[in-house]
């Protein structure tokens, strides 16, 4: 597909450009935190142009929309976001000023020719996998009448060819997201991933440790490693040998100055021994995962090609929590998958209740062009479907509320990331990722000081700070 060439990296065809010195770059991210992660890196990749981030895109000489294709109508709002930016980029246009808009990630892999020819004023469509390459796209662009699309998967890593990252773009500098791994060999039934982000690939170990020491010496204090199945991890070693996400935490634990490590998303089947050893052993590697098992019918698990059992799920948290007893879980849920049965339904809602979740995400399913589920007989109706999320979230909601009143009366360590709405009010996490406040100096911001909660509030805890007179 598409016009992309082979040749050097992009990175390496950037002098060819006559940047001027500053140059607004305005970036629109949606989806997941991989996403964030790699809004950030294009912002890197274009920084030796002369591109810095401005607020708003009517300031912008290029504007980026990185785009998810997870959520239902993905297209069409990308669609409607374009339709906006082409009054600005004709308003930009009249004031003498030309602007380059670009559609990245799973959207423009996905329908990157639908893009061009709806919406002709795009000037670069790049897939998840190529953004390494935007210098060379922004050059050819630039020339008259230039359009670009780069939607194959590169016979290079991208993660080769980046330069290093900048301090992360994050609130104080205190928690940052590292993407370690990308794509997936599971072809769940209902997902779009192995067809946008492409096969399983890992980072080499130097290289996600060089980036993690950067980070905690700007300032980071925990990292959350990113991944669409992260523990399928196997970067090569500095040995030479494949390391699994276990071997990885243990040396990002060594890393003086780094107090939290959290990793997500997780599938079941690569949950192994040595990552939940890794639990048990590691105080820095938060108790909170997120484990997604998105039903808990055998035979809609087998319809989605999960691979795995709900009784093998129930019992890989066995393990976990007998490795971990404090460890919470989190989980994805999809409702509605086709053939789904009263009884399918039914038996989802034995597993949440026999497992107890704090915190999940629940969604009706919708099809995925391309998928195999969206082709299949059997589909639900939107108002059973409906019925069934109401009923599912109900007792999620149940679940999360009961999770977070346990802690109530509690001390436990909380890392304060920043000030809070009110005065004199700071706010930070708790190892299970809830957001804590009290009232409290801003000097304890960066720190991780023991809180006694007090309170269980809608979305987050309320707290006093321990003996706050020996943070002072």
């Amino acid at each position: 597909m598409g016009l992309r060439r082979s040749g050097a990296p992009a990175i390496m065809t950037a002098p060819t450009l006559n940047a001027r010195a500053t140059r607004g770059l305005h970036v629109i991210t949606w989806g997941c935190q991989m996403n964030v992660y790699d809004s950030a890196r294009m912002g890197d990749v274009l920084r030796p142009l002369g591109y810095s981030p401005v607020d708003a895109p009517d300031q912008a000489d290029m504007i980026i929309l990185n785009t998810c294709h997870i959520r239902d109508r993905a297209a069409e709002k990308v669609f409607s976001e374009l339709g906006r930016l082409r009054l600005v980029k004709e308003s930009r246009k009249e004031a003498g000023h030309s602007t380059i808009i670009a559609v990245a990630g799973c959207v423009a892999q996905a329908e990157g020719e639908e893009i061009l020819a709806r919406a002709p004023y795009v000037d670069i469509v790049l897939g998840p996998q190529t953004y390494h390459r935007l210098p060379e796209m922004v050059a050819r662009a630039a020339r008259a009448g230039g359009r670009v699309i780069e939607t194959e998967f590169p016979a290079e890593q991208k993660f080769d060819f980046l330069p290093e990252s900048e301090a992360p773009q994050t609130p104080g500098n205190l928690t940052a997201f590292l993407t370690i791994q990308e794509g997936c060999d599971k072809f769940c039934s209902f997902c779009v991933v192995p067809y946008t982000r492409g096969a399983e690939s890992s980072r080499p170990v130097a290289s996600v440790l060089a980036e993690a020491r950067r980070m905690v010496a700007s300032g980071v204090r925990e990292i959350s490693l990113l991944g669409q199945n992260v523990n399928a991890y196997h970067g090569e070693g500095p040995d030479g040998t494949p390391w699994g996400l276990a071997r990885l935490a243990y040396a990002l634990a060594d890393i003086p100055g780094l107090m939290r490590i959290r990793y997500t998303t997780s599938h079941p089947r690569d949950m192994d021994a040595a990552l939940i050893a890794a639990h048990r052993d590691l105080p820095q590697l938060m108790p909170f995962l997120h484990l997604p098992v998105q039903s808990g019918s055998d035979r809609i698990l087998r319809a989605m090609n999960r691979g795995h059992t709900a009784d093998e799920y129930r019992d890989l948290v066995r393990r976990l929590r007998e490795a971990r007893p404090d460890l919470a879980l989190s989980s994805d849920f999809i409702v509605g998958h086709p053939g789904e049965s009263d009884e399918d339904f039914e038996a989802t809602m034995a597993l949440v209740r026999d497992t107890e979740f704090a915190l999940a995400y629940s969604f009706t399913y919708s099809p995925r062009p391309g998928t195999p589920a969206a082709g299949a007989g059997m589909q639900v109706p939107e108002d059973v479907k409906n019925s069934r999320l109401q009923a599912l979230q109900q007792l999620l909601r149940q679940q999360q509320d009961a999770f977070n009143q346990t802690l109530v009366g509690q001390t436990v360590p909380v890392l304060f990331t920043g000030t809070g709405r009110k005065p004199g009010q700071i706010v930070g996490r708790s190892p299970w990722l809830q957001p804590v406040h009290v009232l409290g100096q801003p000097a304890l911001i960066g720190q991780e000081i023991m809180v006694r909660i007090t309170e269980r509030l809608t979305n987050s805890l309320g707290g006093i700070v321990e003996e706050e007179k020996e943070y002072a």
